[in-house]
């Protein structure tokens, strides 16, 4: 039966452990850098959330959501970001790729094996800023435009930029995910972000990142 014997012998995977994590679920989770050197983007390859996102800037924040929780029991997780199709993990400066990459793919395969929420509970405190308030117009051209020209493509670099608030020409952005501490976001913030609103907005003169 040398066929048989051949096919046993056959590698389990030819995707490198280092780039992927191959689960019973024959579920693959690809890595992918982003812009923050800080930070790495996870795809399980499903959906991870539905609707919005989800941002943990520290384990205080993570109780809603079980792998968050988990990721951050891993030394040197700082924090974990959940968007439509992907998670990023940032790492402190010290610590490794290499050291950790292993335990936060294991969290990853651990939540889907077992079938449970990645978050049980709402984390985002969002509030409709338009509503009785004499910029409304003005907030809803600047959350249309995000929605639309910036945030889809902050998410292929494993991030989120959220309206804050807007008061007095100044537009308030939170940053969240991979573009919390990216050394690019500032450039982001005032030659980009900026400059599209201005362009489209004549009531908006700056913006702000807000510090989580």
């Amino acid at each position: 039966m040398a066929r048989s014997s051949e096919i046993q012998q056959r590698p389990k995977s030819v995707v490198p452990v280092s780039y992927s994590y191959k689960v019973r679920r024959q579920m693959f989770i690809q890595t992918e850098s982003t812009p923050n050197p800080a930070t790495l983007k996870f795809l399980p390859g499903e959906i991870v959330l539905p609707t919005g996102t989800a941002d943990f800037p520290d384990v205080e924040t993570a109780g809603a959501s079980p792998l968050a929780v988990h990721l951050f029991a891993i030394d040197g997780v700082t924090r974990v970001f959940f968007g439509y199709d992907f998670i990023s993990v940032t790492k402190s400066e010290a610590t490794s790729w290499s050291h950790i990459k292993p335990a936060i793919l294991g969290a990853i395969m651990e939540q889907y094996q077992s079938g449970q929420p990645l978050v049980v509970a709402s984390s985002q405190d969002e509030t409709d800023a338009t509503a009785d308030n004499p910029d409304g117009p003005v907030i809803g051209k600047i959350k249309q435009l995000l929605d639309t020209r910036v945030r889809p493509a902050v998410a292929q670099d494993g991030g989120d930029i959220v309206f804050h608030g807007f008061e007095k020409g100044i537009v308030y952005l939170h940053m969240q995910g991979a573009c919390a501490g990216c050394p690019s976001s500032t450039i982001t913030l005032k030659m980009g972000i900026e400059n599209l609103l201005r362009h489209y907005i004549p009531e908006v003169i700056e913006v702000r990142p807000v510090v989580s």
